[in-house]
């Protein structure tokens, strides 16, 4: 037998070794497959021989604090074509737009697509959805579906906010809470072969959604209606710009209402109500209606910062009271300027008939810009700089909803001048967000604890079953029980016997406190429009509720005393009522004072109409008008003739008109925003440095000429 060759051999080995080679390779390729991949491969074996459509949880329902639906989920129907199982697609085309209302060619086009599965349309109704079910066309789905509903429409929306097509919370709590309400989409399956046809053989698995979480708000339904009515009729009544009311539980921080006017329906957000808008909206460009959607869905109460005014006054006076450096015996003489500030005067509102001398409680009543000036004084800057951050101005309230402003004041101590404390005393030259201002009056009446507003109480199950409880939050303790004491006593007194009188209401214990802001718009004052705003408290003897009114460009009367205390009285009063708390004053406390007839003062001077209303026993006010010894009555409230009681106040409205310029707000902007302004303005300027504006002359509200030289100082963010 001849034996194999050298080279047969090494061939055979050769073979031998590649084969091993080979499958060594083969194996750890179906292992890597089977093993590593074989997950992700079925996974995708699955989605070639199945179709699925996704089956829509519903939303979880928002509930007021008692258990009213503010929004839920309604039942509602999608269409969706799987367009290899449709056998005529013109013909299924034409059925589905005659019964839907679509045009033809658009549905076709749809039903000719490549694709496993297309919506043609969602949310159609019962009778469209059992019309197409009774067609049984082939290749076309009618799936159970649900859309979001707001069965009030315009009620709370700046709260609730909305969802878009998808259910995908958008604005306000819908969006904030969105992962919680949203819930667990299911799947409906269908089995198909390789050109994407159902099989007939094989069954269809349903994989039902699971809902999601419902959120129970501190809102309550009745109390935020109260609000809502005062509001919109304020709106009216002044012919305002915009209406905002705050209504908050000092005690927990649970916000009971708060709404802003004008407002929009949650059924359709892209819709202004009024008529005269829609017309105006009509033909904008997309990017036009983007700006107008975002100013309407926009909730002044935390998304807005305005110059608080008189009502600031109140943390100036706390932080003095608490330490120390006044008291309800400290007396404060006014004679009607601050002239003791290099480069500048400051006035009083009563400047032409001064406060004279005074007791804090008396300042605080008369608003005293004077007074206040000097209180801010002997406390120091550092002191009141201390107080305004404890207050949470400056900072985020932690409020449950998105875009809360921070506000805008100082960045340190260092950088407060003079002037600038003198104006910040009384609420000039900082800007607050109305949720602020509420939540630091809230630390005020119970207290000291400043709590961080909130507007949902918990979470619950399908079943109702209470699943999370957010606890009151409790920042910090600002200020001590006594000197709470102190100031809850003085803001009755301003209701009693001061500016707010227009908020008392008969048989009950309220505080309060009034301002007049003028605006400041692209950082300068605005002449002639003003913020008229009340903050008040009741009962003042056990604070369960605080309220904060802001009425923005009110048209002809404009003080805080006239315009917003009355709506603060209106909001209160009914809510008092609802909750059944009952009055505490007695018969003798509420005896009828004696009365007096408002006299006639029209085009008298200033100074004439003060003394005849002196003499009557009569008080009055100006608050924030620039006079002369010349300025003449133009208008009054209440009108002559009107009995009123003796002590109450008269609003004056005078002719103002003068050859000066108020000096704009510059503070915090860039070196290209102030020459905007300047230059607009005629001013003649000089810039030192680079970066923000930190320090200008003249101040902010200041009246110049035109011919006055404007120097702004800025620095850099690192300096």
């Amino acid at each position: 037998m001849n034996r194999p060759m050298k080279s047969s051999k090494q061939r055979l080995k050769f073979t031998l070794f590649f084969s091993v080679i080979l499958i060594f390779i083969l194996t750890l390729r179906v292992g890597y497959i089977q093993i590593v991949r074989g997950e992700e491969l079925r996974k995708g074996a699955l989605e070639q021989w199945t179709k699925s459509i996704d089956i829509k949880p519903k939303r979880g329902v928002i509930y007021d604090r008692k258990g009213s639906k503010l929004a839920f989920s309604v039942n509602a129907f999608t269409v969706w074509a799987h367009p290899a199982d449709v056998e005529d697609p013109e013909e299924t085309a034409r059925v589905i737009a005659e019964i839907l209302d679509m045009d033809e060619d658009f549905v076709y086009e749809k039903l000719t697509k490549r694709v496993s599965t297309e919506k043609i349309k969602q949310w159609i109704s019962r009778e469209e959805a059992n019309q197409l079910r009774q067609a049984r066309l082939r290749g076309i789905s009618v799936v159970d579906d649900n859309k979001r509903y707001y069965p009030n429409g315009n009620f709370a929306s700046h709260i609730i906010g909305f969802t878009n097509v998808d259910n995908v919370g958008l604005t306000g709590l819908e969006r904030v809470y969105d992962e919680y309400l949203t819930g667990i989409p299911g799947k409906w399956l269908k089995m198909t072969d390789a050109a994407n046809r159902q099989l007939p053989y094989d069954g269809e698995k349903v994989y039902e959604p699971r809902d999601g979480t419902s959120i129970v708000l501190t809102i309550d339904e009745t109390i935020q209606h109260f609000a809502e009515k005062a509001a919109q009729q304020a709106l009216l009544e002044h012919k305002a710009k915009n209406v905002s009311i705050i209504v908050m539980n000092p005690q927990n921080g649970e916000i009971l209402a708060m709404t802003s006017k004008p407002d929009f329906d949650l059924n359709n957000p892209r819709e202004p109500l009024d008529e005269e808008l829609k017309k105006e909206w009509a033909n904008l460009p997309t990017d036009k209606l983007q700006e107008k959607w975002n100013e309407l869905w926009r909730n002044l109460n935390i998304n807005d910062v305005y110059e608080p005014g008189s009502t600031f006054k109140l943390i100036t006076a706390a932080a003095a009271l608490e330490e120390n450096t006044t008291s309800l015996n400290h007396h404060y003489f006014c004679n009607g300027f601050v002239r003791d500030i290099k480069g500048v005067v400051l006035k009083c509102a009563r400047w032409y008939n001064p406060h004279g001398s005074q007791s804090l409680r008396e300042a605080m009543n008369n608003s005293c810009n004077v007074a206040f000036v000097n209180i801010a004084r002997d406390l120091g800057k550092e002191k009141l700089y201390e107080y305004i951050e404890a207050f949470g101005f400056g900072q985020k309230t932690g409020i449950d909803l998105l875009g809360e402003q921070r506000g805008i004041i100082p960045s340190s101590p260092d950088i407060i001048k003079e002037v600038n404390l003198a104006t910040m005393s009384y609420g000039h030259g900082i800007a607050v967000t109305p949720i602020q201002l509420a939540t630091a009056v809230s630390a005020i009446s119970n207290g000291g604890y400043l709590i961080t507003p909130r507007l949902v109480k918990e979470l619950v199950d399908q079943e109702g079953n209470v699943i999370k409880t957010f606890q009151p939050e409790v920042r910090k303790q600002v200020i001590s029980k006594e000197t709470s004491d102190t100031l809850l006593s003085m803001m009755e007194t301003i209701v009693t016997d001061g500016t707010g009188s227009r908020a008392r209401i008969p048989g009950y214990r309220v505080g309060g406190k009034t301002g007049t802001a003028q605006k400041i718009i692209d950082g300068r004052y605005a002449p002639g429009k003003y913020i008229a705003s009340f903050v008040g408290v009741a009962p003042i003897d056990n604070p369960q509720l605080v309220i904060l009114v802001n009425v923005d460009e009110p048209t002809g009367t404009y003080y805080g005393g006239s315009v917003a205390a009355p709506i603060a009285k209106e909001v209160l009063e009914d809510i008092l009522n609802y909750l059944e708390i009952p009055p505490q004053l007695t018969e003798e406390l509420e005896e009828d004072a004696q009365t007096v007839v408002v006299p006639d003062l029209k085009n008298r001077k200033i100074g004439e109409a003060g003394k005849l209303l002196t003499d009557l026993g009569l008080r009055y006010t100006t608050e924030y008008v620039e006079l002369t010894e010349e300025s003449k009555v133009i208008e009054q409230f209440p009108s002559p003739g009107v009995e009123v009681k003796k002590g109450s106040i008269i609003d004056l409205y005078l002719n103002t008109s003068s050859n000066t310029i108020q000096m704009p707000y510059l503070i915090n902007m860039t070196k290209e925003q102030v020459i905007k302004i300047l230059e607009e303005m005629n001013l003649e300027y000089t810039l030192k440095g680079d970066g923000i504006a930190v320090e200008q002359k003249p101040l902010p509200g200041e009246e110049i000429n035109t011919d006055t030289k404007v120097e702004v100082e800025f620095r850099k963010a690192d300096d």
